[in-house]
């Protein structure tokens, strides 16, 4: 192949045999005259320093060089680390050549002086770094006599720097020339800029091939521009030599290999920051509401960490910490976003606002978040500006959101409108949060269209909502059917609404169990709840505890059931016995009956009052009572009717009476018929017949006609 040349052949012949004499102009500008043959045997006594000469990212690999400065070492190879500090930042910040290294630095003047006064007196090695230092400066028409001269001397540190100069006048195929020379006799530098030309014409084998030499040289630039060819094929071997130039310092194969081993430490890329856009909680169905700013996702390719705390999530942060520090804004936010998951908001922070500062307006979002979480929401206002003015459509998304928490709906609007237009499908979906909370629902149902449309799946779930409140059940379907197998719980569980309205129960429970599986507490309770109709009572249990966990009170009071079967009633206690402990089922009966469940609250009152707790049960009664239970009105009309407060129990009874109760009534004739009210009692008793039950009825016709037998006597 043409671009593999062949080392000891070109030694054979005497070229880059180093040459202490000084060469006509006429030789200086001839391109490597054959040395004398006594000469052919003499050790190189020059190497070299590197200087970028073109920008190296992760986003392009373009054809760049690398200077070099004759350096008197006597040793083969770069001289002065390729992956030294000043070379490495080169790489990254174009047009920022690195000062080439001497034992003398020839960045003073006197230095400069001392060389060219060597260098007019034919000294190769002052030629060399003359001409490297006129280079750096852009002094092409300057540096290239000196350079031209070294590198007829057999100096591949010149033919590396006169091919950097012939490509930055545009003559890249001489450049590649004089490149393909330099590094056929061991110059790593060259060997990369030949890689990276041969990758710019297309010729991958070629580009691997020189890329490769110069990797395996050590070369820090040669191995990440190696590399990115090879991640750019999916191969294997890209990670190691990510790792070789990051080992070296250089910051965008450190942060590229950060990358690498997030991805393989998931099993996808993550989201970033792991966090929905904004919208609605896990509502049964709700339309959710405006205003509750919470972070949304970027770039599925360039998110911050949210996998995993196994090994090898751990070494990528190591490597974005050390891209961070040597000033790599985006892998200061990655490494802002571990802290912050891992509870290190303050750490978090000083990484966000290092990334932010350096103008990453995906860093300047999350620390407007970090504030805002820490209770200072005016400062967070300016970084979310800040970012939303750079184009960051989740910081427009939280303006608006903040300003529609104030009640500032047009402003709220228009950021919204910023975040749509930067290309943020939140925005749509938040305009139709906006509209739907004004009750402008034609709108509302057009943005939520264009959201939904867009992929957004909760704007598609909204929208079935919007549709389905007007009727439209069979429009209402699809939407809900789109958003369920894109991943929207909330659909899921509205889909099963759905399905059992319409008597199609096996149906609504798979869609149930879907959203159950997703952690849906209501479409827990509902799959509990059939597999109780069902006899399953292990199962049911099982979904019981998850959607109580979650906060449903029906979960609560419905486990508290299960367990309260399996367990034989207490008994009073006796004389001098210790009060026994809550038993778990008592435990979930309290946590329903404290979130206001009226039943949790009667059964616990009961409990209570089995014990001996007169106080306790009295005081869940009465909640009960008060919130609209009659049963707990019953009870606590029988409590206190005990405790001889018959006329307070006689309210409770007549409350419960008349909201149904037939025992209460019962209770009122009793009361009446020994107060020898008779035909008071004989009222209540017709109301207790009524309303039973059977028992009931029946004692009450008795007590009836005991009581019209009185009267007529």
């Amino acid at each position: 192949m043409v671009f593999m040349g062949d080392r000891a052949t070109l030694l054979e012949t005497g070229r880059f045999v180093q040459r202490r004499v000084h060469r006509s102009d006429s030789v200086m500008n001839a391109a490597f005259g054959v040395a004398a043959a006594e000469n052919s045997e003499t050790t190189e006594a020059t190497e070299t320093t590197e200087i970028i000469g073109t920008t190296e990212t992760a986003e392009t690999v373009g054809c760049a060089a690398t200077v070099e400065s004759a350096e008197s070492t006597g040793s083969t190879g770069v001289a002065g680390s390729a992956g030294s500090a000043g070379a490495i930042e080169a790489a990254e910040n174009p047009g920022t050549p690195e000062s080439p290294e001497t034992r003398e630095s020839p960045e003073s003047a006197e230095s400069e002086a001392r060389h060219r006064r060597a260098a007019d007196a034919g000294d190769t090695t002052s030629m060399s770094v003359l001409g490297a230092l006129l280079l750096r400066r852009g002094d092409l028409d300057a540096a290239e006599p000196y350079l031209r001269a070294a590198t007829a001397d057999g100096d591949r540190a010149a033919a590396n720097n006169l091919g950097v100069l012939l490509h930055q006048r545009g003559y890249t195929d001489d450049a590649a020339g004089w490149w393909r020379i330099a590094a056929v006799a061991g110059s790593a530098a060259a060997a990369h800029a030949l890689g990276r030309h041969y990758r710019e014409r297309g010729d991958e084998p070629g580009a691997e091939y020189w890329l490769r030499q110069s990797a395996e040289q050590g070369h820090a630039l040669g191995a990440y521009a190696l590399a990115d060819l090879l991640e750019h094929r999916s191969d294997v071997g890209a990670e190691r030599w990510l790792r070789a130039a990051a080992e070296q310092g250089h910051r965008e194969a450190a942060y590229r290999l950060a990358r690498m081993l997030d991805r393989n430490a998931a099993d996808d890329p993550h989201d970033a920051f792991g966090r929905p856009g904004l919208g609605p909680g896990p509502g049964a169905g709700a339309a959710g509401r405006p205003g509750a700013a919470t972070r949304s996702a970027v770039r599925s390719d360039d998110g911050p960490v949210a996998g995993p705390a196994t090994g090898r999530v751990g070494e990528a942060e190591q490597w974005y910490r050390q891209a961070a520090a040597r000033g790599h804004r985006r892998a200061a936010l990655h490494l802002g976003a571990i802290l912050e998951q891992r509870g290190e908001p303050k750490e978090a922070g000083r990484w966000y606002l290092i990334s932010a500062k350096a103008g990453e307006a995906r860093a300047a979002c999350a620390l407007g978040f970090l504030l805002r979480d820490a209770g200072d929401e005016e400062s967070a206002a300016v970084w979310w500006l800040r970012a939303a003015q750079d184009g960051d459509g989740n910081a427009a998304n939280a303006l608006g959101a903040l300003h529609a928490a104030r009640g500032e709906q047009q402003t709220a609007e228009r950021w919204y409108r910023a975040a749509m237009d930067a290309g943020d499908v939140n925005g749509a979906y938040n305009l139709g949060l906006l509209c739907a909370a004004q009750d402008r629902t034609p709108q509302a149902e057009q943005w939520y269209r264009r959201a939904a449309y867009a992929g957004h799946r909760e704007a598609a779930n909204a929208l079935a909502v919007l549709l389905l409140q007007a009727g439209d059940a069979t429009g209402a379907e699809p939407w809900f059917s789109k958003a369920a197998e894109a991943g929207s719980v909330d659909a899921a569980f509205n889909l099963g609404i759905l399905y059992a309205g319409r008597d199609e129960d096996r149906t609504a429970l798979v869609w149930y169990e879907r959203a159950a599986a997703a952690g849906h507490t209501e479409a827990a309770l509902q799959v509990g709840m059939a597999l109780l109709h069902h006899g399953e009572e292990q199962a049911a249990e099982r979904h019981l505890r998850c959607a109580a966990g979650g906060g449903s009170a029906e979960a609560a009071f419905r486990l508290a059931g299960v367990l309260d079967s399996r367990q034989p009633p207490p008994g009073p206690p006796a004389l001098g016995e210790p009060m026994p402990e809550k038993t778990e089922c008592e435990e979930w009966y309290e946590r329903a009956a404290e979130q206001g469940h009226r039943r949790a609250q009667v059964r616990v009152g009961m409990l209570a009052a089995a014990r001996g707790d007169v106080d306790s049960a009295a005081r869940w009664y009465r909640e009960a009572a008060e919130s609209g239970s009659r049963n707990g009105a019953f009870n606590l009309g029988l409590l206190l009717a005990r405790e001889g407060s018959e006329r307070e129990a006689a309210l409770w009874w007549s409350r419960a009476a008349n909201d149904g109760h037939g025992r209460a009534a019962l209770r009122l004739a009793l009361l009446a018929a020994r107060r020898g009210e008779l035909t008071e009692g004989q009222r209540w008793c017709a109301r207790a017949v009524e309303l039973g039950p059977a028992e009931v009825a029946e004692r009450a016709a008795r007590l009836r006609e005991a009581l019209h037998q009185e009267l007529t006597a």
